[in-house]
């Protein structure tokens, strides 16, 4: 059996006195795409630092493919990390992208040129316009499309993207979404992508990691944020409409508790119920593999996201606009 290309064990990484990520096992298999959602702070960036061995962590060990890695040893050129703010060089766009593809020795210019016209059209950049433009002369899609390309022409084994669509129009956002898919089907790049872009990201990854206070939920989970009302034991949120969230409040004293609900506990159902709590249907999306749907609903300051059935959804009419009623369990998890 193969081993994963990214193992874990017994991490923590601090910033002082602070913990920013404290995972105690985790594994990423070869070929997969996942995105990593949370609030900022909540750990993303320190996490795809350390898997792009920028960033060596306070404790604990990074495998890849089964042996120990190190922060900025050979193996990190197999690694390309896009972080929040890329820059470009002083340079024209042909020589920002083909920098690397130079420091990895690559040396012969019909090879450099090839690989450089490559990376450009797979961001959508037409090479005959912007090989030769100036860096200065670039948009912020553009330059953020420069920046990716500079990695795509590594062909990586691991692409990491921090925040890869914040600041830039609609267009370039979908460029680049076409373009990490093309480079997974190309390569079987294996893609973790940390973004608050949950249209976005709806589209693109094959499972979602939630990270909070430094802790990764691998999990199909959705957070439930407060104001609560702790009455007699227990945690209750009141919704402008009237209608309340009742759980059992947390057993220890918890700064600003947010509940955690495991997707495969909620229930939806398609009339009103005491119990129910009347939601509106904001997306109804394909997962990447086609064969589930995955459904959001809303309820003012509330998303839930849980995967259902096809035929349910045509049953029913589960289309975006349309009201359902969930049932969430009492006793939930808090963090």
């Amino acid at each position: 059996m193969l081993s994963p290309i990214f193992e874990v064990k017994n991490l923590v990484h601090s910033y002082g006195a602070q913990i920013a990520l404290k995972v105690d096992h985790l594994t990423v298999e070869k070929g997969e795409i996942i995105a990593l959602v949370g609030p900022n702070g909540a750990g993303k960036s320190t996490l795809l630092k350390i898997l792009g061995l920028v960033e060596k962590p306070t404790s604990g060990e990074i495998f890849f493919k089964g042996k120990p890695a190190r922060p900025f040893s050979q193996v990190s050129r197999k690694i390309s990390l896009l972080p929040q703010q890329p820059f470009l060089l002083k340079r024209n766009v042909f020589d920002n992208v083909a920098y690397g593809l130079k420091i990895r020795k690559i040396r012969d210019k019909q090879i450099l040129r090839e690989k450089v016209y490559k990376a450009l059209e797979l961001v959508g950049l037409s090479p005959e316009e912007f090989a030769r433009r100036p860096w200065y002369a670039l948009s912020g899609g553009e330059t953020q499309r420069v920046a990716l390309a500079c990695r795509l022409a590594l062909e990586p084994e691991v692409l990491l993207l921090d925040e890869p669509t914040a600041s830039v129009d609609v267009y370039s956002a979908q460029l680049i979404k076409r373009a990490v898919l093309k480079a997974h089907n190309l390569w079987n790049t294996t893609v973790l992508i940390a973004s608050h872009d949950y249209a976005w990201l709806d589209e693109v990854p094959h499972k979602t990691w939630h990270i909070f206070k430094g802790h990764i939920f691998t999990d199909e989970i959705n957070f439930i944020w407060g104001p609560w009302q702790i009455v007699d034991g227990k945690a209750i949120k009141q919704f402008r409409d009237g209608q309340k969230l009742v759980f059992n409040a947390p057993y220890k004293n918890i700064d600003n508790p947010v509940a955690i609900i495991e997707s495969a506990k909620i229930n939806i159902t398609f009339s009103p119920k005491k119990v129910g709590l009347k939601m509106i249907i904001k997306q109804v999306n394909s997962e990447i593999n086609f064969r589930e749907l995955k459904i959001v609903v809303s309820l003012e300051d509330i998303s839930l996201n849980f995967k259902i059935d096809e035929d349910l959804v045509k049953k029913y009419e589960l289309w975006p606009g349309n009201p359902v009623y969930i049932e969430l369990p009492g006793q939930v998890d808090w963090i």
